[in-house]
């Protein structure tokens, strides 16, 4: 009998259908999700979803029922995990992060490597920038023993998307780690556009860097990038070197670079005045890494989230108990299952 998950649950997105995908891959255990993104303007599967559940489909050999754009409603049954060379076209500015969402930790379960050429939005509202995946959430990861190499080859942003990310996930061992907020030294970030002038970059930047003063004793190095890609647009993502914290904001008509520097900014100074050790996406975001390694895995996070609880819905439906969220004192606790 298959695992019957409520896509609507919470607050009911992407994440939900996410999390049981790879739960399922891992396990082996079918699972059935219905009223996928039932709570938002256009329900059902998307195609960044569609493509994510595609390659994972491919990834693990599944048998898998209402697999078409606009499905409130599927039915995944895997069977075993395969390494290989993987190339998913979501052909749209869909995200390339929440489709690696599902690959990454799908891709630590097989038995040789997993190589994969992602092609689709890099930089688009809402969902985690590729600098923030592969600086924030991959950092954490490595530091629980998990082994993924990415590379971003060109930016792709909302509508014509285009954006390439290449990256190589090892079988991995992941264990139990206890995130501890420690004191920033540094924050780190990118600052890009793409068929725009080189000073929208330098201002998104300079705004940031001006707001962070606030940190004080804090260095700040942003770097500026200028890219020539099928689509226009702009962005900075910020990230922290002793926290799993980071900041990210984009450009779009009407809105000026200074806007944009000091939004990321702001998240970032949100994240180090909480005095918590992961940020409130991290938090969401780590949460399977977590379930899936061995040993407990402990945080305190800047904000809980209706994600987070959702994230938590679906991991105790697998595994009852594994993840408890204490509201009151932002902390987040997770027995890992030792599945990877």
């Amino acid at each position: 009998m298959p695992i019957k998950i409520d896509g609507s649950f919470g607050e009911g997105g992407g994440q939900i259908l996410r999390t049981a995908i790879v739960l399922s891959c891992i396990t082996g255990i079918p699972v059935e999700v219905y009223n996928i993104r039932a709570n938002r303007p256009r329900p059902g599967l998307s195609m960044q979803h569609l493509k994510g559940i595609e390659a994972a489909k491919i990834l693990s050999n599944a048998e898998v029922k209402g697999l078409k754009k606009g499905s409130t409603k599927i039915f995944f049954a895997p069977k075993e995990v395969r390494g290989g060379d993987y190339r998913i076209d979501i052909k749209t500015a869909g995200s390339i992060s929440l489709v690696l969402q599902v690959l990454i930790p799908v891709g630590m379960a097989a038995e040789s490597p997993v190589t994969l050429r992602v092609t689709g939005g890099t930089d688009v509202r809402w969902s985690p920038p590729v600098d923030y995946l592969k600086n924030v959430t991959l950092r954490g990861v490595k530091e629980m023993g998990g082994t993924v190499d990415l590379r971003l080859m060109q930016r792709g942003y909302y509508p014509e998307g285009g954006g390439i990310v290449s990256v190589r996930v090892e079988p991995s061992k992941l264990k139990g780690k206890n995130f501890e907020a420690e004191k920033v030294r540094e924050v780190r970030g990118v600052s890009h556009c793409s068929n725009l002038p080189e000073h929208v970059a330098e201002r998104q930047a300079s705004s940031a860097k001006n707001r962070l003063k606030e940190l004080q004793e804090v260095l700040v190095n942003i770097d500026v990038e200028v890219w020539k890609s099928v689509s226009t647009g702009s962005g900075i993502t910020l990230w922290c070197d002793s926290i799993l914290a980071g900041g990210s904001s984009l450009g779009e008509k009407g809105k000026r670079a200074e806007v944009v520097g000091k939004e990321a900014a702001d998240q970032i100074l949100y994240s180090v005045k909480s005095g918590a050790a992961v940020d409130e996406w991290a938090g969401d975001q780590m949460m399977v890494f977590a379930a899936l390694a061995r040993g407990k895995t402990a945080y305190t996070v800047s904000k809980v989230t209706r994600h987070q609880i959702s994230n938590a819905y679906v991991i105790n439906s697998f595994f009852d108990g594994c993840v408890n969220v204490d509201d009151e004192n932002r902390m987040i606790e997770i027995r890992g299952l030792d599945l990877l």
